[in-house]
């Protein structure tokens, strides 16, 4: 005679089995995860060396990385620019922004004394592209303002202007530094430990403004794509 088992688990009792198999699942997935990404990390680490990193070469031990020989045939071009090709010489230009004149200080056979008023006509020509010198910055003073109405006695209303977009504040900087503190930020790509002090000292060394990193932190995140026109 076989007796048959009243054991079997209820529903809910089954509902909680698969909902902690569930969590349980879960808990082995994300561990996976975390497993794999150090792993990955660790072989990252073991393949750094002094080719590939900033590590030096003494790190290396007796496990040097083989030398990369270049994988591009030798060329029967010799080097520089080939015959042919549109050369980017400076050249002179007609208007210099500015002109310096040198006179001989003294007559290079006797030694006697030269000045200005012994100069003939002519002379020799050189010119000298730089960058101009850093200039502090332009200061402009917007002055919004009231005017009384005089369409009728009876109205006398007073209205001020509006200031200008962007000039919300009684001294804030304008776009054009913004967008080169913008520029500096995300197209220069500084270190980001140092980011702040580099920006700081940059335009301080460079048009004596002192930011601070709150309004650089500011100005980098502002929309200032306007300021290029």
């Amino acid at each position: 005679m076989i007796v048959e088992s009243s054991s079997e688990p209820s529903r809910e009792e089954l509902i909680a089995l698969v909902r902690a198999q569930a969590a349980q699942i879960a808990a082995l997935v994300a561990e996976n995860a975390a497993l794999k990404a150090r792993i990955a990390e660790l072989e990252r680490r073991l393949g750094l060396n002094s080719s590939n990193s900033g590590k030096p070469p003494s790190s290396d031990g007796l496990k040097r990385p083989a030398r990369v020989r270049s994988l591009r045939e030798k060329s029967k071009r010799k080097p520089g620019g080939q015959k042919g090709h549109a050369g980017e010489t400076l050249r002179q230009i007609s208007e210099p922004d500015n002109i310096e004149n040198h006179f001989p200080p003294a007559c290079a056979e006797c030694g006697a004394a030269l000045t200005r008023e012994m100069a003939q006509q002519g002379h020799a020509a050189r010119q000298v592209f730089d960058l101009p010198e850093p200039k502090p910055l332009i200061v402009t003073e917007h002055r919004a303002h009231t005017c009384c109405c005089a369409a009728c006695a009876a109205c006398g209303a007073r209205t001020r202007a509006a200031f200008p977009e962007g000039v919300n504040a009684p001294a804030p900087y304008g776009a054009r530094i913004a967008a080169f503190v913008v520029y500096l930020a995300h197209y220069q790509l500084p270190p980001e430990a140092r980011l702040a002090t580099l920006m700081v000292e940059f335009m301080a060394d460079l048009f004596g403004v002192k930011l601070s990193a709150a309004t650089l932190a500011a100005m980098s995140g502002a929309d200032v794509s306007s300021a290029a026109s």
